[in-house]
């Protein structure tokens, strides 16, 4: 049996190992997605999938967003919980995840596979659109993440992050051409969608194309001007 080398990476509690990212194990022996999970030096890891999360593809890319230890996130359309249980383990008890999530057959998953076992999951069922439906549930948070597939998804982002987002916080947001225009070139959607954003008391951080992972999709960084 081949020995597994683990190494923590220069991202707060993310970890690394013949070239896949690794997050620990906040409920120990429960999968979520049949992800890959192994035993080493104590500690059990799963494997975070590039293909099944576009976070685990932006860190493939060279994008680390500030989603760290004890952070405070609202993460919007979390549909069954792939991503959301990795970032589960990131933040650990410390932290926390609201999850909007507006269809009903995800949400579920998300309740029955993540939420259930992982306290520091809030699962929300509502639009995401209408934050002011769900701001009674929520304190204020460091990073508002968005992946709504939807054409005024940055406009989605930006109403939230008014209402919850801290000063000095961070927004991410994975966005899809497609959805935005069938049409339109990418790179010149991508540009028009950062604009979008600094236009709104924004710096934007860093923009990374999620190629091979995701086709068609960008992700974008950005902090709240102080």
């Amino acid at each position: 049996m081949v020995k597994k080398i683990v190494k923590a990476h220069e991202y707060e509690n993310i970890y690394y190992s013949r070239g896949r990212f690794l997050t620990i194990n906040l409920v120990p022996g429960c999968k979520v997605y049949n992800e890959e999970i192994f035993r080493a030096d104590g500690k059990e890891y799963r494997v975070w999938n590039p293909y099944r999360s576009k976070i685990a593809a932006a860190l493939h890319r060279g994008m680390h967003i500030p989603i760290d230890l004890g952070r405070r996130v609202l993460y919007l359309g979390g549909a069954s919980g792939t991503t959301v249980s990795h970032v589960s383990d990131v933040i650990g008890v410390e932290g926390i995840v609201y999850v909007v999530e507006i269809a009903h057959r995800p949400f579920r998953d998300l309740v029955r596979k993540v939420a259930r076992y992982r306290k520091n999951v809030v699962p929300i069922l509502e639009d995401a659109r209408r934050p002011s439906r769900y701001a009674w549930a929520l304190e204020e948070v460091d990073v508002v993440y968005c992946d709504v597939a939807q054409p005024d998804q940055t406009n989605i982002l930006l109403r939230n992050s008014e209402l919850f987002l801290q000063e000095g916080g961070y927004v991410c947001i994975a966005l899809k051409a497609r959805s935005i225009d069938s049409t339109a070139n990418p790179k010149v959607i991508f540009r028009e969608e950062e604009r979008k954003i600094a236009e709104r008391g924004f710096k934007v951080l860093k923009s990374v194309r999620l190629e091979p992972f995701e086709e068609g999709h960008s992700m974008i960084l950005a902090v709240k001007r102080k």
